[in-house]
């Protein structure tokens, strides 16, 4: 790997800007809901999820909530199950497929198959936050980058082929 990304991947902000791109759909939905709280409420009806404002504070709190966690990567694995179970539940509520007819039916598949991509990168920063982490260093340092992996997890992590 080139030494400059090396550095990019070993700096902390990394993994804070990195946690926040991948939870950006839930706070981003979560503020909107929380900003025009009777929009989310007519979108709650909409689906008919009622009592509309009891499910829009939950939805939000849970987007909200569950993106913090990750964004701190505190409890990161609570925030990622929070968000992949809302995530999955949107599933058979607001994106039911296989009651429509074409064009819709393909379109909402392919929406469907998102999401159960996002689920799989909740899944995989839910596992990240469990490595070992060596401790930040400045980017100016010379010498090579200490590793953050113990030698069982790089084995796994090589084993899984990410490496």
């Amino acid at each position: 790997m080139p030494r400059a990304i090396e550095v990019i991947l070993g700096n902390q902000w990394f993994g804070y800007l990195a946690r926040a791109v991948l939870t950006s759909m839930f706070w981003m939905s979560g503020l909107a809901k929380l900003l025009d709280f009777s929009g989310g409420v007519a979108e709650m009806s909409h689906f008919g999820l009622e009592p509309a404002v009891a499910y829009n504070t939950v939805v939000l709190l849970v987007q909200l909530a569950g993106s913090a966690l990750i964004i701190l990567n505190r409890w990161t694995w609570l925030g990622a199950g929070m968000l992949a179970v809302f995530t999955l539940l949107t599933i058979p509520i607001a994106h039911h497929f296989w009651t429509m007819e074409e064009p819709f039916r393909t379109l909402e598949f392919y929406v469907v198959m998102e999401h159960i991509t996002v689920v799989g990168a909740l899944m995989v920063v839910a596992w990240a936050s469990t490595l070992e982490r060596a401790p930040a260093r400045p980017a100016l340092q010379d010498g090579p980058i200490e590793p953050s992996l113990s030698r069982r997890q790089r084995a796994e992590v090589e084993q899984a082929g990410l490496a």
